[in-house]
């Protein structure tokens, strides 16, 4: 019997935090994958790097021409540096450019994916904190977060407008093992000196890192699933909450005052928005196209981050 050919995933973002947990995953359930990469590396027996270079608007097409699937997971970090007007730009339009490059490839060869699924983020429904919960049909921000994440899905929507059936992954804040959003406060709490940001009342919408996998895997096996989906559990977990567990589960509790807020928002600057503010997120789209949460428990999450 002659052994058919596994599927193709080419990642964009594929050497990040998201997209290395991504990569085996999609090896396990027998997907060969292939990166982008600015970086000369080396093929292994399960991936292989193509060349992309964004300043000079070049992707190697054979790396588009090759996929049955694509994911887009690139883009600069919104909190590692101060948003200047410059910095700004480089967050929206290293989310854009790739989609835009990938884009004129496809319709250049009349290029058909499986799907395309896209990152985007909960940030969509802006730097704000209050009772209300967003569910994917609530309108979005008008903030730098908001339309930094309309600007992304709309440059994914031109994708779908090819034909190809396209996922939009709307992700909360991410735990993962010495990576993501723990890698930065972890350090802080591990050594005694954790504490609460601003009020503590802002909501921290989470998903641990192996659930965010399975949802990508879903993404792009379940031909049912289009458009925007929300990635974080609905707990209603505040800053406050995520705080005293992470110190409790350090062997603690909590001894200094709240980080106050007109500080942040010296130190951080318009940035600040992002950690002083939160929303409440539903999963109730996500769970309903027959996704089950391994990681539904805060402490439990955080709990296997720390092991």
């Amino acid at each position: 019997m002659i052994k058919q050919m596994s599927k193709n995933v080419l990642i964009t973002g594929g050497t990040g935090f998201i997209g290395k947990y991504l990569t085996d995953i999609l090896i396990a359930n027998d997907f060969s994958v292939s990166i982008l990469s600015r970086a000369e590396r080396k093929n292994t027996d399960s991936v292989t790097y193509y060349k992309w270079d964004l300043t000079q608007n070049y992707i190697d097409e054979n790396a588009i021409l090759n996929a049955d699937y694509i994911i887009h997971l690139a883009g600069e970090g919104i909190v590692e540096k101060r948003w200047t007007k410059k910095r700004k730009q480089v967050i929206l339009e290293s989310r854009t450019q790739p989609i835009e490059l990938i884009h004129s490839i496809l319709k250049k060869h009349n290029k058909i994916l499986d799907a395309f699924v896209s990152a985007s983020a909960v940030g969509i429904y802006g730097a704000d904190t209050s009772q209300r919960i967003c569910t994917e049909e609530t309108s979005p921000a008008n903030d730098f977060l908001g339309l930094t994440c309309q600007q992304w899905e709309n440059a994914a929507d031109t994708i779908a407008a090819l034909g190809i059936r396209t996922v939009k992954i709307r992700t909360g804040i991410v735990f993962g093992k010495d990576e993501g959003f723990l890698k930065k406060v972890a350090p802080s709490f591990k050594a005694g000196f954790g504490s609460i940001l601003g009020t503590g009342k802002q909501y921290l919408p989470w998903i641990h890192i192996d659930d965010l996998s399975q949802i990508y895997l879903k993404a792009i096996t379940d031909i049912h699933m289009h458009g925007p989906y929300n990635a974080a559990v609905t707990d209603n977990t505040t800053n406050t909450g995520f705080s005293k567990i992470l110190a409790n589960l350090y062997g603690y509790n909590l001894w200094l005052p709240k980080a106050p807020e007109f500080i942040l928002k010296i130190v951080l600057g318009e940035m600040s928005a992002a950690v002083l503010k939160g929303q409440r997120v539903s999963s109730e789209k996500i769970q309903k196209a027959g996704f089950e949460f391994q990681y539904y428990d805060l402490e439990t999450a955080l709990s296997s981050c720390l092991k």
